[in-house]
């Protein structure tokens, strides 16, 4: 345990490699990632709205999958 695998050498050198290997491109990675969050975010507040907002008018309980994909079917 006092000296380092090859392993944790491999790893060391791709953390510096992201990290050094040119000015920008971690954040550029970041930035990728965080629209992606946030996109899927996005994508389950406007679903989950949208049910909502279609329960309370019909003043039923939410649909289970079973009903929402026999309702496709039809």
């Amino acid at each position: 345990m006092g000296s380092l695998s090859i392993w944790h050498w491999l790893v060391l050198a791709a953390i510096v490699a992201i990290f050094f290997a040119r000015p920008g491109k971690l954040s550029g990675i970041m930035g990728d990632a965080a629209k992606g969050i946030k996109a899927f975010k996005d994508g389950l507040k406007d679903d989950t709205s949208q049910e909502v907002a279609d329960n309370k008018a019909n003043g039923s309980l939410p649909r289970t999958e079973a009903e929402k994909e026999d309702l496709r079917k039809s």
